[in-house]
């Protein structure tokens, strides 16, 4: 994430054959059928194409460069499941990409093969299932147009538009609408998963909600499990459990018809500790006191962004966007009174520009981050709050980020609305363990192109390291901490210079539901065939 792409989130105020086989009920695309398109591939793309250039580049973090020896390009799932048998039967790693946001190396470590998922990116109402399917290279913008311009729905994933369903919603997914509607996963009626059994044999797999269903372990699996772990996901169905009939347009939640937004900002200028203390503190008591479900807070969703102080004239400041459905009873009064609890008693006084008004779509078209926005060379560290951070932990934030430097003024802390509706669902139904906490942190360091990185790197460690210090570096599960986010990966959390707490990385992402995850993967994956620095291991290991 470079300076450009730091700015932005300021500004922004995310054919069978040969072995391979598929079983079970697959999906028919939206234009399989008479007269429909064929779809795109399969197309293999080695060094010396000019395509593999464009390919290699198409990540949003630019420290990783994957570079394997051909990408595979693929339009359905049955070119999936060749791609991926022909490249187990000659023993190449395999790995895939759907939108290329990984935090970390994960698509490029050790690759031979990497399958690219981008031109399976549809988004459309199945009759025979009753549910949405999302193909796994639809990027959330294009999800959210496709489903409130066709069907007046949406799903509560996140904010950031580049980013595709494939690892999204394997990860768990979370938004802006998740304190009103949950999680992604909670809408997850069925996903289609190409797997390798312990023969090396490819094939297509259907599982879904239904706990009768023999496939019901690989669908649980994927409600917050994460990508990369047992196998190539090439679709999603969506349904509102709790949905009757088939009404398209009632089987997912409705957004809001309009949306009242504001933001509120603070200058570094005349920001003492003791203030910036104040400030945390307020935010943070805020959310322990308006996160339950049903609240009339409930649609209410900000995101406190905290950008280094900068040297020169204009050192910057906090910036705290925030949006509510304008149809709640007295949303302009309860978004002031939000921004005025979060101001109390803070140093150098607020500034809140008029509320503005939106459609939705308009709205959320507006703020969603593209790619282009999204991409650079970063590293970003994540932890779940159940409460407020300590005073010592919002000191150690104003030692990072509250002095100008070379290193201070390309960080930033990063703490989003969460909890409500998120935190009704209990923590087993779903491999999405944490459902308690009300907040959600990232600690970021960004650098260009001209820099190496190591510096930054050093920085946003010891500034993860401190935060969290009396827990040995590392978010453990317990007391104000709900542990990580494991679509924002963090290698650091396996590395035992910088995770001293004796409490394993799985621990940190998966708490309790870890043990299940690996039966999952010994039964999918017995080879193995699926891994990275954070994959679900097998069972032993």
């Amino acid at each position: 994430m470079s300076e450009v792409t730091r700015r932005a989130l300021i500004g922004g105020t995310a054919a069978l054959g040969g072995g391979a086989m598929t079983t079970g009920l697959l999906a028919a695309g939206p234009s399989a059928g008479a007269g429909g398109p064929p779809p795109l591939g399969p197309v293999v793309v080695r060094p010396g194409d000019p395509r593999y250039e464009d390919l290699a580049v198409r990540r949003t973090n630019q420290r990783f460069r994957p570079e394997p020896e051909y990408f595979h390009l693929v339009g359905s799932t049955e070119q999936v499941v060749k791609a991926v048998g022909d490249a187990v039967r000659a023993n190449r790693r395999v790995t895939v990409r759907s939108g290329g946001h990984c935090y970390e190396n994960f698509v490029g470590e050790g690759a031979q093969v990497v399958i690219d998922m981008c031109e399976m990116s549809e988004v459309y109402f199945d009759e025979k299932r009753g549910a949405f399917a999302i193909e796994a290279g639809a990027t959330l913008m294009q999800t959210y147009r496709k489903l409130y311009l066709g069907w007046g729905v949406t799903i509560p994933g996140g904010q950031c538009g580049g980013v595709a369903a494939g690892g999204h919603i394997a990860g768990g997914g979370y938004g802006p609408l998740s304190r009103r509607d949950g999680l992604t996963v909670d809408y997850l009626h069925a996903v289609e998963v190409v797997v390798v059994d312990r023969s090396g044999r490819a094939r297509a797999v259907v599982a879904t909600r239904n706990p009768s269903d023999p496939n019901h372990d690989l669908w649980w699996a994927h409600t917050g499990g994460g990508g990369g772990n047992f196998g190539v996901v090439t679709r999603y169905w969506m349904r509102d459990p709790k949905a009757k009939g088939n009404d398209p347009s009632k089987l997912l939640p409705k957004p809001p018809a309009t949306v009242l937004s504001g933001v509120a900002i603070w200058s570094w200028d005349g920001m003492t500790k003791e203030s910036f203390r104040r400030l945390l503190r307020n935010h943070g008591e805020w959310h322990e006191r308006n996160s339950a479900p049903g609240t009339p807070y409930a649609s209410l969703w900000g995101s406190l962004l905290i950008p280094g102080r900068k040297a020169g004239a204009d050192p910057g400041g906090m910036i705290l966007p925030c949006q509510i459905d304008a149809a709640v009873p007295d949303a302009e009064r309860l978004l002031g009174d939000y921004f005025a609890a979060v101001a109390e008693g803070v140093t150098p006084k607020v500034f809140v520009p008029p509320f503005q008004r939106d459609p939705w779509f308009h709205a959320a078209r507006t703020l969603l981050l593209g790619e282009e926005e999204e991409s650079g060379r970063y590293k970003g560290k994540s932890a779940y709050l159940r409460r407020r951070f300590t005073d010592e932990q919002a000191d150690v934030a104003f030692d990072h980020l509250g002095t100008a430097g070379d290193l201070s003024s390309s960080g930033l802390l990063w703490i989003l609305s969460y909890g409500g509706q998120v935190n009704t669902v209990d923590p087993a139904a779903t491999a999405t363990v944490e459902r308690e906490s009300i907040l959600k942190v990232i600690h970021l360091a960004a650098w260009d192109e001209t820099q190496d990185g190591k510096a930054h790197l050093e920085w946003v460690r010891r500034f993860h390291r401190r935060t969290f210090e009396s827990t040995g570096g590392v978010p453990v599960p317990g007391g104000n901490c709900g542990g990580a986010y494991i679509n924002y990966p963090d290698i650091d959390h396996a590395d035992p210079k910088w995770n001293t707490s004796g409490v394993p990385w799985s621990t940190i992402y998966y708490g309790d539901n870890y043990a299940r995850l690996q039966r999952v993967k010994g039964r999918w994956d017995p080879r193995d065939v699926f891994h990275h620095a954070l994959s679900v291991r097998p069972p032993g290991r």
